[in-house]
């Protein structure tokens, strides 16, 4: 995936949004997760903005799956898929709830790792088959049905699709962290709180996306 310091959308004002909408980015630079750039560009289009951020609401900040296991399959997503502003971004809920950063960092090999519970691999299973496809679907459908209920697997199906397409396009836009409603460094992750420290992490040749692997 070919990087870019060209912004392709442009970030609507924040004078030029609405009441309600301008609450909505003032929590997403208060709490993170979205950030308020890529907010800012959906933010040309209300309707999409509304769908996304309900949606998100609804599905990763709530709902019977305990959030924890989502941002797990969120930060996968953002890995495999190389959005950078996606992957460099951690839940505060999360984080409190007790992941650490190591957990993140071997995501890609969930497998193999002993960093994660049954429960956690099968959701990243099922988060790499939505991604990328399945050859045995007969097999992932028996794991995932011994560690989740019906309602649990379409709230996480559904949380991880939208994971997917968001990240997928986001990593298009050209954008990137400290660039909008600034001086906050709410869900970033350790080494990206600051633009000093991101162009730092970023230029590191042990950072994620520069590995081959990733």
């Amino acid at each position: 995936m070919a990087s870019t310091s060209r912004q392709y959308i442009s970030y609507v004002p924040f004078e030029q949004m609405d009441e309600r909408m301008q609450a909505e980015m003032e929590r997403c630079a208060k709490h993170g997760t979205p950030r308020p750039e890529s907010s800012a560009v959906r933010a040309h289009s209300p309707e999409a903005f509304w769908a996304f951020a309900d949606s998100w609401q609804a599905q990763f900040h709530s709902g019977v799956v305990d959030h924890a296991l989502k941002d797990l399959c969120r930060v996968y997503i953002s890995r495999t898929v190389k959005c950078e502003f996606c992957g460099n971004q951690r839940s505060e809920k999360a984080t409190m709830a007790g992941l650490h950063e190591m957990q993140y960092d071997q995501l890609l090999n969930f497998e193999s790792s002993d960093l994660y519970d049954d429960r956690q691999k099968a959701a990243l299973a099922y988060a790499e088959a939505i991604a990328w496809g399945c050859q045995d679907l007969d097999g992932l459908w028996s794991r995932l049905h011994a560690h989740f209920s019906e309602q649990e697997l379409v709230e996480l199906g559904c949380c991880i699709a939208l994971t997917f397409g968001q990240q997928s396009w986001i990593r298009l836009l050209g954008i990137d962290h400290h660039q909008y409603m600034a001086g906050t460094a709410a869900s970033m992750a350790p080494g990206f709180e600051t633009p000093e420290q991101l162009a730092a992490s970023k230029a590191d040749p042990n950072y994620w996306a520069a590995k081959s692997d990733v």
